[in-house]
């Protein structure tokens, strides 16, 4: 890479402190200092010649998907005070976007081509997806005031650069437990728009457990009118419905993200046994150690000591409703079993019959590891939290190993209200960037967060943030490009961004962050809106 020899001309942008200092000419120009992208793409060259972008433009797009992606970048331009209009065909405005099937053997599904020269600015994809991924890197090259407030001026100069990115894994993912403590909608949108920024594609929502059943069941209206009720002492009660779970998975898909629902069962369930009591054995010999017993509610953090009773067949009954109607309100392919933490004679059994009827939805099974004792179908996916199962089937595998992955762990030793017994020093920046996997069969990476002890929205931000952004970067680029110490020195630059999108992430001492005040959602542009696409100049 080149470095840039341009004068650094400074923009203020209304109420916001992202940059200081004013030119007379009221012109921001952009150096390679001045931006980072992560994660780190697969190929990258910078010039030392610059581009301003024009007051007035057109979003040229050759095919229905690229006008897809053509209304985010219409919406991210719009906030930079560019007056741009749509418009269909080939080289025929200022900012290019194409589609073009024929690309995916070198770009696959989700890789993408920027370019930016003297005659404008070029992204090419195979699909929509790329497109997207593609307009995420030009928005973390872009000001970061523009997460939260509007360019007070309409100059801007670009670098001239070229992109090759391609991910490495299909599944860059977290997962976030609404069972214990509750976290609604906003919260699960606000966490979306996040995740898209930095190319992550998966949202795991851990529905059910012992302290409450998330998600709406219409044939089992208890579930939610007794068995939401519950939570963690200190945590929140509620539920989605199944509107605005729909709501979430229609969000999501705007921005490139799956949302897969887990339903944990045989064990980790007693939710659903306090809601419906023929679920238990007679004597109730399927709780065990009696941490609570129906009609009571559960506010404890222990989990683990509760399950189905696997003697009775009507369980089966009630597994399959569940099933079915999850499935048919799920847009995505994948359902979500659970499956952990659970002793029973019956047990592989039930986890074999599970995933059949999670396959006769049309649906893919998922279950943590544990479920790989059993000999399922070849389809299920292993999600892997210790890595200590000894399989006896050979399946695709999500990792998710605790030390490494376990976010409500803490983020240096010594944190409160952090988890400890996977790891009693916690996860830090470090070593969360340093995993690697030695298994053939990984389909990528996922970080959970368990709110046992994150009753907040801040909380959670604290326990993402910013890990989960080197989950990302691990997720999506080549093991051959890791270096924690440029890591560190791009993240850096990152700080004003997560204050600007409202994040209350937690200040690394590596970073030289400062101490986070955010303590409220801020009124942050959400993931750069599409907008319709007659917006004319």
């Amino acid at each position: 890479m080149k470095n840039f020899s341009l004068l650094f001309l400074v923009l203020i942008i209304s109420s916001c402190k992202g940059f200081e200092g004013t030119t007379s000419e009221d012109v921001l120009v952009i150096e390679e200092k001045d931006f980072s992208i992560i994660p780190k793409p697969s190929e990258i060259k910078i010039s030392d010649s610059t581009l301003e972008l024009p007051e007035l433009s057109s979003v040229c797009y050759n095919t229905a998907e690229a006008g897809e992606a053509a209304s985010w970048l219409l919406g991210m331009l719009q906030k930079a005070n560019l007056r741009v209009k749509p418009s269909e065909g080939i080289s025929c405005g200022f900012w290019n976007l194409y589609t073009d099937a024929a690309l995916y053997q070198s770009l696959g599904e989700e890789g993408y081509i920027l370019e930016i020269n003297n005659e404008g600015i070029f992204l090419k994809a195979a699909t929509k997806s790329g497109l997207f991924y593609g307009i995420q890197t030009l928005r973390q090259i872009l000001p970061a005031a523009l997460e939260n407030a509007t360019a007070a001026t309409n100059r801007i100069q670009l670098p001239q650069l070229y992109i090759k990115d391609i991910p490495r894994y299909s599944w860059r993912g977290t997962m976030v437990d609404i069972s214990r403590s509750f976290f609604d909608l906003e919260y699960l949108k606000d966490h979306v728009d996040r995740m898209a920024l930095y190319k992550m594609n998966r949202l795991h929502l851990h529905l059910t457990d012992d302290q409450g059943w998330r998600i709406e069941i219409k044939s089992k209206p208890e579930l939610t009118n007794l068995g939401s009720r519950g939570a963690v002492e200190g945590g929140r009660s509620g539920y989605l419905t199944q509107e605005e779970y729909m709501e979430l998975q229609t969000y999501a898909a705007a921005r490139n993200v799956i949302i897969i629902p887990e339903i944990d069962m045989p064990g980790h369930i007693y939710s659903a046994l306090l809601a419906y009591p023929e679920l238990s054995c007679d004597d109730l010999s399927n709780i065990e150690p009696k941490m609570a017993t129906p009609p009571q509610l559960f506010s404890g953090t222990k989990v683990g000591w509760s399950k189905l009773c696997l003697t009775k067949p009507e369980i089966y009954d009630f597994v399959a409703d569940v099933i079915e109607e999850m499935a048919a309100i799920t847009t995505g392919p994948w359902i979500h079993i659970g499956g952990d933490e659970i002793e029973d004679d019956l047990y592989e059994e039930f986890v074999v019959k599970a995933d059949s009827l999670v396959r006769s939805t049309g649906k893919i099974t998922i279950g943590w590891e544990e479920v790989t004792k059993a000999p399922v179908n070849s389809s299920l996916i292993s999600q892997q939290w210790h890595g200590e199962v000894e399989s006896v089937v050979d399946v695709k595998v999500i990792e998710s190993i605790c030390t490494s992955f376990y976010f409500d762990h803490a983020n240096i030793p010594g944190q409160e209200k952090t988890n400890n017994w996977c790891k009693k020093s916690g996860v830090t920046l470090e070593e969360v960037y340093n995993f690697q996997s030695e298994n053939n069969n990984v389909l990528g990476l996922e970080a959970p967060v368990w709110t046992e002890f994150v009753h907040t929205d801040e909380d959670l931000d604290n326990r993402f943030w910013p890990r989960i952004i080197a989950v990302a970067e691990l997720a999506w680029s080549e093991d051959t490009t890791k270096n924690y110490t440029d890591f560190i020195s791009r993240l850096k630059k990152h700080e004003e961004r997560l204050i600007n999108m409202g994040i209350n992430y937690f200040p690394a001492e590596e970073l030289g962050w400062k101490e986070n005040t955010n303590k409220k959602r801020m009124n942050v542009f959400k993931g750069f809106m599409p907008v319709k696409k007659n917006t004319s100049l």
